[in-house]
């Protein structure tokens, strides 16, 4: 998993409210078991015509926010169904963090395991990087995860609280099957010691 440390990028306003895990990965691109390939799908029924086409007033598909890299979304992102698909296709797209005022548990949970900071934060303070995301292209945010805080391209900052071991795991790159691999020493060991004590095992 790529750490997180420090991102500098543009953000997308998406002030919708209730965006589930079926808006963000509709339900037909689940058959992949690939964490890649997903980010031309993000959000696809909103960002495309039934034919294909794209729908230009959707905010991914303005040229301003085709590089995006952070999400400023309205209440209760990531609701529905528990899909993990949801976070993939974020990251897939090249988005690493998605701002709102709450979060559903599990893709809150999920984005911790794959590499995305989902960041909560009062609403007035959405509210003003909602407005400093309007901008476009030139309006930058800088996300700091060290520092815990959100920058706005005008240099206002906001402190958000994240838990301490997710921030260590965020920050060393570290998903549950790095966890894991820390621990190879000690895993190890324990073989050994297993198999002198018990070797008909």
């Amino acid at each position: 998993m790529t750490p997180f440390t420090t991102l500098t990028g543009i953000a997308a306003p998406m002030p919708l409210v209730n965006i589930d895990t079926d808006m963000i990965i509709p339900k037909q691109f689940l058959k992949t078991i690939k964490r890649s390939g997903l980010g031309k799908n993000l959000f696809d029924e909103m960002r495309y015509t039934p034919d294909g086409a794209e729908i230009p007033d959707f905010v991914l598909n303005q040229p301003a926010y085709r590089k995006a890299e952070i999400l400023v979304a309205g209440d209760n992102f990531g609701c529905g169904s528990s899909r993990e698909h949801a976070p993939w296709a974020l990251l897939d797209f090249g988005i690493r963090a998605v701002i709102s005022t709450s979060f559903a548990d599990i893709f809150y949970n999920n984005c911790f395991k794959n590499g995305i900071l989902p960041i909560v934060l009062p609403a007035q303070q959405v509210e003003a990087l909602m407005e400093d995301a309007r901008k476009g292209a030139n309006a930058r945010m800088t996300v700091d995860l060290g520092a815990q805080t959100v920058t706005a391209s005008d240099g206002r900052s906001f402190s958000f609280e994240v838990d301490p071991f997710r921030k260590h795991c965020l920050m060393n790159g570290l998903d549950d099957i790095g966890l894991s691999l820390e621990k190879v020493a000690s895993i190890d060991a324990y073989e050994k010691r297993t198999s002198a004590l018990r070797p008909w095992v």
